[in-house]
């Protein structure tokens, strides 16, 4: 049986378009053409779902925030929008890639496998990661800090594994982008400046003097081994 797929989409004809092409590729599509629909859903039926922003009923953001607020399902919105405020408010409220119309379907296909592997990968990755107060609880796709769970995507799941298992080592952003995302990094692109800012509020005592996510001007990121 293939992965579980929920497509949030008005267009008619994209929405059957995509379910053809998403289903020939192994996927099972549910098609929800409004966000009441969809939020009238379980996410957690679907190992993921495709969010359109430009919803006749609500704000796809608004949907978004909702989405994000009852499951870790991985979220892939789909943008007419040129700005990349809309982008990144979405990469904020939790959605784990965004990819701007028109597109492809097999840039669809290839975002939503690297989705998927990507959580995968980290459910499998084996022992919890320790760090002081901090665990990051590979198997379980859990996040600890002083044994209380933090809700994060799983897109800065992802990226805080990559960072932790390089603990020590100053990390560039198109190198990240590379380990999580497998793809190079758009110019401009600050989507992860934008998830690297929710984890520090996720894990962090004190978010705007981080101690364990450090900036390194210039160059990326590193994460402190030191202990709290």
């Amino acid at each position: 049986m293939g992965e579980r797929l929920l497509l949030v989409e008005d267009d008619t004809r994209l929405a059957e378009m995509l379910s053809e092409y998403l289903g020939e590729a192994g996927f099972r599509v549910a098609v929800a053409p409004l966000a009441e629909a969809a939020l009238a859903k379980s996410p957690d039926d679907y190992d993921a779902v495709v969010l359109d922003l430009t919803l006749p009923d609500r704000d796809g953001l608004d949907v978004c925030r909702a989405l994000r607020a009852k499951t870790d399902t991985p979220i892939l919105m789909l943008t007419a929008r040129g700005s990349a405020t809309d982008r990144i408010v979405g990469l904020e409220l939790g959605a784990d890639d965004y990819l701007p119309k028109p597109f492809e379907p097999r840039e669809l296909l290839a975002r939503l496998r690297a989705i998927l592997r990507r959580r995968s990968a980290s459910a499998a990755a084996g022992a919890p990661l320790r760090f002081g107060a901090l665990e990051i609880d590979r198997d379980a796709h859990v996040l600890r800090v002083r044994g209380e769970e933090r809700n994060v995507t799983s897109y800065q799941f992802a990226l805080l594994v990559a960072l932790a298992e390089n603990a020590g080592r100053v990390l560039s952003r198109d190198f990240l982008m590379d380990l999580v995302k497998g793809e190079a990094l758009e110019a401009f692109d600050r989507s992860i400046d934008v998830h690297v800012s929710r984890l520090r509020a996720a894990i962090e005592d004190d978010p705007r003097h981080p101690r364990r996510i450090i900036t390194v001007r210039g160059s990326g990121y590193v994460f402190a081994r030191a202990q709290d």
